[in-house]
């Protein structure tokens, strides 16, 4: 079954070029053209991606991504024309897995969501109710599993995103084990680490907030100048 991805841009041939671009690759597409409209076509049928671009009339980018993650873990790649690391920083604090900005190669954008498509459903395969705990991780309370990309504390499921989900599968499958942030890009990312590179630190601390609010404590220690870890 094709995915389907929601392009939302105010400019009108921009959303055009990624649609056909997506398309080659036999992906299916929709658009909008404001927040309002992206909120509306996502409440009435499934996406499998979200392409958000910031800076739109009505509703930015940055509030359509704060009101997606409140239900959803949807993969989310946000485009933008602002290419300052706390622009990057806070696009990915707000809830985006990934950040392209523009001027970009419409080759670079289709990788980008491949990779998040592949991250994010890779592991979601149908198989038969089984008692068996086949590809579960329990460390105490925190459940994972890898099977549905889902975590559960006490029963209760931590709403995670694709790459926040990746990111504590690693750690997770490694206990004890120092993970420098290059290493984490790397091993979920599946790309080149480039210094300076804030995105492994930025769902890190987002992984390790939602993680203690339903823990009670802290999981994902730092150790600092190295990486992090978890210590069962």
């Amino acid at each position: 079954m094709s995915k389907s991805i929601l392009i939302v841009d105010d400019d009108r041939e921009i959303a055009n070029l990624i649609d056909i671009y997506l398309r080659n690759e036999g992906l299916d597409t929709a658009q909008a053209h404001d927040g309002e409209e992206a909120l509306a076509l996502l409440a009435s049928r499934t996406f499998h991606l979200l392409v958000l671009d910031v800076m739109m009339p009505k509703m930015d980018g940055m509030e359509v991504c704060r009101r997606v993650r409140e239900t959803a873990s949807i993969p989310i790649l946000m485009v933008s024309a602002k290419a300052e690391d706390m622009d990057k920083i806070l696009g990915l604090m707000t809830g985006a897995d990934d950040y392209v900005v523009k001027p970009f190669n419409p080759l670079e954008l289709v990788v980008r969501v491949k990779t998040l498509l592949r991250r994010a459903y890779q592991y979601v395969q149908p198989s038969a109710a089984s008692a068996e705990d086949e590809g579960l991780i329990r460390i105490n309370e925190l459940t994972i599993n890898k099977s549905t990309h889902s975590a559960e504390v006490h029963g209760r499921s931590v709403h995670l995103t694709s790459t926040e989900f990746g990111i504590l599968h690693l750690l997770a499958s490694n206990p004890g084990r120092v993970f420098s942030a290059e290493d984490i890009f790397q091993q979920v990312w599946k790309e080149k680490y480039f210094e300076s590179n804030n995105t492994v630190m930025v769902h890190i601390s987002k992984l390790r907030d939602k993680l203690e609010q339903e823990m009670g404590r802290k999981l994902i220690t730092t150790v600092w100048g190295v990486g992090y870890k978890i210590e069962i």
